[in-house]
């Protein structure tokens, strides 16, 4: 896929022409991608008081106690939506499902520790680790290319 940027000071607002000589997938996936918009923030609450969170700065997101919660370096908030609500909402090239509790932030990795037998642990910036459901394995895998 080409891809082509033409600065244009008559235009006020992006505009996205893509040009093709059939609708594939990919493409389809394209205009899905550009066409949806998605916040980038979140509001945490603890202690009563309503915080905007930058989803970037999320280390994890997990479900405990029929709650979910958004753990950050230096706190961990409660989220007013279901796992699979941020799912849909959070961009599926930073953030990916490992078990069925449980979204974690691909740029808050530090590794990956493969001698478990039938499960990956990971390890984060923070030396926090999580582990990957057996569920999930082959889908992670599969994002890292392993």
């Amino acid at each position: 896929m080409q891809v082509e940027i033409k600065i244009d000071t008559n235009y006020e607002e992006p505009k996205v022409t893509i040009t093709t000589n059939k609708m594939t997938d990919e493409v389809s996936e394209l205009v899905r991608k550009i066409s949806e918009h998605t916040p980038s923030v979140l509001v945490g609450f603890k202690n009563d008081n309503a915080s905007i969170l930058d989803c970037g700065k999320v280390i994890r997101f997990y479900s405990a106690n029929q709650k979910v919660y958004a753990v950050t370096e230096d706190t961990e908030y409660t989220i007013r939506l279901r796992l699979y609500e941020l799912e849909q909402r959070l961009n599926s090239a930073e953030f990916v499902r490992i078990s069925n509790s449980e979204i974690i932030n691909l740029k808050e990795i530090k590794g990956f520790d493969l001698s478990f037998s039938g499960t990956i642990c990971v390890q984060f910036q923070n030396n926090s680790v999580s582990y990957v459901s057996r569920r999930y394995v082959t889908k992670i895998k599969q994002i890292l290319g392993m």
